[in-house]
């Protein structure tokens, strides 16, 4: 199906594409093997320094990257087929970013997933456009940001929905957002996977397309 355009800017009005910074995490970026991802403070530098260095406001990347470092954490790694297939984009901004809603929607689910190196704080809105319905994610947020909501609450383009939370929350990673588009829920509530691995490439890049389109107004 096709995804509407976005009625409200991710970040608002204070970022623009111009401003964004790739950040490569792929397996094939052998910088990373200098980099122990395990060091949370070594890896926030890496980072804000590859950001610095294009004198940028955020870093983005990730959609259907091949990462390792998803090998640091047991809940990616050791099964049959290790997940590293990366579903969704990644903005790099510091913790307490506040995040708007792209579309109108409403409140489908959110959770607390706290594995380490899982989403922490998880909102999933749901969306209806041209009679079919879709759902977008927002993980790592603040445990603040889903206080006090309600399945089924109405959510406006523009609302303010969230804001980024610190390693301390989010799943023990440098401030960012994983912002996801998911087609088919497939039954997953306040969580989704955000990470397959490379024999499901097909299949999931079906059900959660490049979420880019969502990232600013037209």
């Amino acid at each position: 199906m096709e995804i509407p355009k976005s009625e409200y800017p991710l970040f608002g009005s204070g970022l623009s594409s111009n401003d964004l910074v790739q950040i490569d995490l792929s397996a094939g970026n052998s910088f990373l093997s200098n980099i122990d991802l395990d060091d949370r403070r070594e890896f926030e530098n890496f980072i804000l320094e590859t950001i610095h260095k294009e004198n940028g406001k955020a870093g983005i990347g990730g959609y259907l990257e091949n990462r390792i470092i998803y090998r640091r954490s047991s809940h990616f790694a050791g099964q049959e087929a290790e997940r590293s297939i990366h579903l969704g984009i990644d903005i790099w901004m510091p913790s307490g970013t506040k995040v708007y809603a792209p579309l109108n929607g409403s409140v489908h689910s959110f959770g607390i997933n706290d594995k380490y190196a899982d989403y922490g704080g998880t909102l999933i809105l749901q969306h209806r456009f041209n009679g079919f319905d879709f759902w977008t994610l927002y993980g790592h947020i603040a445990h603040a940001s889903i206080e006090g909501l309600s399945e089924g609450d109405e959510i406006l383009a523009g609302d303010l929905i969230a804001t980024l939370g610190d390693w301390s929350e989010n799943g023990n990673w440098p401030p960012h957002l994983h912002f996801q588009v998911i087609l088919d829920m497939l039954n997953y509530s306040g969580d989704f996977p955000g990470v397959c691995s490379e024999n499901e490439i097909d299949y999931f890049r079906k059900i959660c397309p490049n979420p880019m389109p969502l990232l600013f107004s037209s």
